[in-house]
């Protein structure tokens, strides 16, 4: 019979990728998710009935339990960025991790992949990191065998990192960035599926692994080849953390006071406290070697999306070029 994977959060920005990767190696795929007719788009990954959106709130027992019914392994790719409602890291980070591994152990799952993030750490002064090595520590305290992914910052044609930024600058002449010298070493979201491709397939041991791509830079040195990719020069500008945790501050109490009619996706407190340390893969750490994967540079990827923000958008590169011929008399 055909293997089953649950994936939580599969409809996400990893999800999609890890659904499409294991529907790819035959596997079927249920597709966890709070708002299943919102995550359709999944179903062409495999064939007719191959992949299957269903609903599960990762905050609910039973819920979690109805969704592992007769699977074979699990995957948790449920994360946030910032606390809205009664999505809280603990409430989701934290305690929805534990119960997904709570409940896998529970019903005899074969294999576990949980993706936490670099940083997770317990002693953290951020509510995200800390959160996120909690929800580690409760993972392998109910599935001791599980695999544990922490990819740095991840790109690709849907993320919310390049992607942003880039439109940031169709505003205005300045590109604002806290942190300008925290490293990160951004990391292909196909990479990441990849590895847990592998993980659910038992190519590799239990164990946490950091998963990092082959570039590291600044905030300021991404911020930089993301305008040249778009062909636009903005000035950046580096906002001091003391500044920047003011900002932060301030919209967080606007949305609390807006009693849910405002959301703070511009910059939290906790993001400029995560702002602070570098996001790459310690020298320890295990990491793609392990998968026996190489992983993907930034500049075999980001040209095939970031062309939609140029001005001119994919037939900027023609402009240029004609451009070029006119200058030397060809």
């Amino acid at each position: 019979m055909t293997q089953l994977v649950t994936i939580f959060g599969g409809s996400g920005f990893v999800g999609r990728y890890i659904a499409r990767r294991m529907a790819k190696a035959g596997w079927r795929v249920r597709v966890a998710v709070r708002r299943p007719n919102q995550a359709l788009y999944v179903k062409p990954f495999g064939a007719v009935g191959q992949v299957e959106p269903v609903f599960c709130n990762i905050r609910d027992d039973a819920s979690v339990r109805a969704v592992m019914q007769g699977a074979d392994a699990v995957v948790n790719c449920v994360g946030i960025l910032a606390e809205v409602g009664r999505n809280r890291f603990d409430a989701v980070q934290t305690e929805g991790a534990g119960r997904i591994a709570r409940i896998a152990a529970e019903m005899q799952v074969a294999r576990l992949v949980h993706v936490s993030a670099i940083g997770a750490d317990a002693q953290s002064d951020s509510l995200y990191q800390r959160s996120k090595a909690q929800g580690e520590a409760q993972v392998i305290q109910h599935f001791p065998n599980a695999i544990i992914l922490r990819p740095s910052i991840i790109f690709g044609v849907e993320d919310q990192f390049f992607n942003r930024f880039a439109a940031m600058t169709r505003f205005s002449p300045f590109l604002p960035v806290v942190g300008a010298d925290t490293r990160f070493q951004p990391v292909f979201v196909d990479d990441v599926a990849k590895a847990a491709e592998h993980a659910l397939t038992g190519t590799v041991a239990a164990g946490v692994y950091e998963l990092g791509g082959p570039d590291r830079a600044t905030f300021r040195q991404l911020m930089q080849t993301m305008l040249s990719e778009i062909r636009r020069n903005r000035i950046l500008v580096n906002v001091p953390f003391a500044v920047a945790g003011l900002m932060g501050g301030a919209l967080d109490i606007a949305q609390k006071l807006s009693l849910g009619l405002f959301t703070n996706t511009v910059l939290t407190r906790d993001q400029v406290r995560n702002l602070r340390h570098d996001n790459v893969v310690s020298d320890t750490a295990q990491g793609f070697d392990a998968f026996g994967i190489t992983p993907t540079p930034m500049d075999a990827v980001l040209p095939s999306y970031l062309w939609i923000h140029r001005q001119g958008g994919q037939y900027k590169a023609i402009h240029e070029s004609a451009a070029q011929l006119r200058k030397t008399g060809q």
